[in-house]
């Protein structure tokens, strides 16, 4: 009787026909085929970067690759012009450059600064929690997430573990637990009658706690038989006392070491879902971090696509940073506030130092090559939101596609001036790179990048730009296919051509 002729016929008659585009919907979708490559590429790179240290793992087996010289800021530089090198500071920040064929001491560095790290949750050095039959992962906010959007996701760790070998030596070793293992589940509506009317409501310390497991799962006693061995339960400083057996069991498995040589992690929590590309046309990327691996990427393949050819006739140092930290404030030793560029500098310029040159005159070089750089803070920005356009500045809207986007602000929560942004706009001009710009509305907040940070350290002349993109801070966010291009092809341009550009005069200098 219920015989699904219909369906069938239904579905018989859709195959048959296949779907009509007018002409302007055939032009979108052969013009984004030509992004989607590089689009996929990003994708794959966001996936295997669950956290920073895994981001500058990525980069720095491409740098190698590419023929970039690992240097460790332990020892001493010996550096030649028209060679490549690249260093990382604490597993989390990585600074790359390129020594122009023609560099002199005293020349300037183009730089491109970005940022690794995301808002996410930090696992806390005592994790333990239960309640209620559940064992639970006590957790920090990093950062300010949309923690909202964590609640009823798929979530896992990823970060750095210490783990102490045979030999009794201590290495720093990455895992990521690609498995689901934890989750904040949302409190039902039947129980939260006013959610819906009053808005939805949680308390971070309380309400966004990770459950991993059940309490009657817990094992009884460890499969691991040398963790008896080399761990003591009463021994406060013991990861068994800090953190559930499980988790460690996990972590112990992934690393291929015993529960007892774990010492110590830096943990974050982060999403299972693969970023992907969507959207009917193609046209958008849906994936975790964006902000900021998306200019981060878009960064160091724009170095890595400058020819050897054109790094022999160039004249300055072609420089990209990755700074961490971003997020909380920059005030640490892998953040921007640290001294990263103008150590850079300073021993760039120490190793290129003529004999025949005092001295004394060693910090004139190194002011000289500060005042004849310059900056490219490239971060994420907030493209137009299609249900929420009220929140924008009328006539400052970026949208998603149309190009990498310059960001100013009156009060310098971004470093852009009139001589900086002028630089980006004639280089798409200049190449064909669509570009946009941005600023807040007079009633709306500004948030701030590591712009302002480094030229007000350092006096070096710096733009804000970045990809559009929404949902910021998000544990789901949206960029534009086309725009990684985009980003990619500004910041090589910027490589290529701002030393001849560089030419803008004022009669105050």
């Amino acid at each position: 009787m219920f015989k699904s002729i219909k369906f069938v016929q239904t579905s018989l008659i859709l195959k048959s026909r296949p779907i009509q585009f007018n002409y302007s919907t055939k032009s979108n979708i052969r013009n984004m085929e030509q992004y989607l490559a590089q689009a996929k590429e990003f994708t794959s790179f966001i996936d295997k970067s669950p956290s920073p240290y895994h981001a500058v793992q990525y980069f720095s087996e491409i740098l190698k690759s590419k023929g970039f010289i690992h240097l460790s800021e332990k020892q001493m530089w010996d550096i030649q012009p028209n060679k490549k090198y690249f260093f990382t500071r604490n597993q989390s920040c990585i600074s790359a450059f390129a020594v122009g064929g023609k560099y002199k001491a005293g020349n300037g560095f183009n730089i491109a600064a970005a940022h690794t790290d995301s808002p996410n949750f930090k696992v806390r050095p005592v994790s333990k929690v239960e309640s209620v039959g559940y064992q639970q992962v006590g957790v920090e906010t990093y950062g300010g997430g949309l923690w909202y959007t964590w609640f009823d996701r798929d979530l896992t760790v990823a970060g750095r573990v210490i783990v102490k070998s045979s030999d009794g030596s201590y290495e720093s070793k990455l895992v990521h637990i690609k498995k689901p293992i934890l989750r904040i589940p949302s409190l039902a509506i039947h129980l939260d009658r006013s959610v819906n009317t009053d808005g939805f409501k949680y308390n971070t310390q309380n309400h966004l706690v990770p459950m991993i497991a059940s309490k009657l799962s817990e094992p009884v006693e460890s499969k691991d038989k040398s963790e008896s061995k080399t761990v003591d339960p009463q021994d406060v400083n013991s990861s068994t006392t800090k953190h559930h057996a499980v988790l460690l069991e996990l972590l112990s498995k992934e690393l291929g070491c015993s529960v007892g040589d774990i010492q110590n992690f830096d943990l974050s929590v982060c999403d299972t879902q693969p970023a992907a590309i969507g959207g009917a046309l193609d046209e958008f990327i849906f994936s975790p971090r964006c902000d900021n691996l998306g200019m981060s990427y878009c960064a160091m393949v724009g170095l890595l696509n400058v020819k050897d050819s054109t790094l022999a006739e160039e004249e300055n140092v072609l420089n990209v940073v990755l700074f961490d930290n971003e997020e909380v404030g920059s005030s640490s030793p892998q953040g921007a506030c640290a001294p990263l560029i103008n150590d850079t500098i300073s021993r760039v310029n120490t190793s290129m130092f003529s004999s025949t040159f005092k001295p004394h005159e060693l910090n004139n070089f190194i002011d000289l090559t500060l005042r004849n750089s310059f900056l490219i803070s490239a971060d994420m920005a907030h493209a137009i939101h299609p249900n929420y356009t009220s929140n924008h500045e009328p006539l400052h809207r970026p949208a998603l596609n149309k190009g990498p986007v310059i960001k100013y602000n009156a009060n310098l929560r971004y470093a852009t001036t009139g001589p900086t942004s002028f630089v980006i706009l004639d280089i798409c001009k200049k190449n064909g790179i669509p570009v946009q710009e941005f600023l807040v509305k007079n009633d709306s907040p500004c948030g701030s990048t590591i712009g302002p940070i480094i030229s007000g350290s350092y006096g070096i002349r710096t733009v804000d730009i970045g990809n559009p993109q929404l949902s910021m801070h998000s544990i789901r966010e949206t960029c534009g296919v086309a725009d990684i291009t985009h980003g990619i092809n500004l910041i090589q341009k910027y490589f290529e051509q701002f030393t001849k550009l560089d030419n803008i005069k004022s009669d105050l200098e």
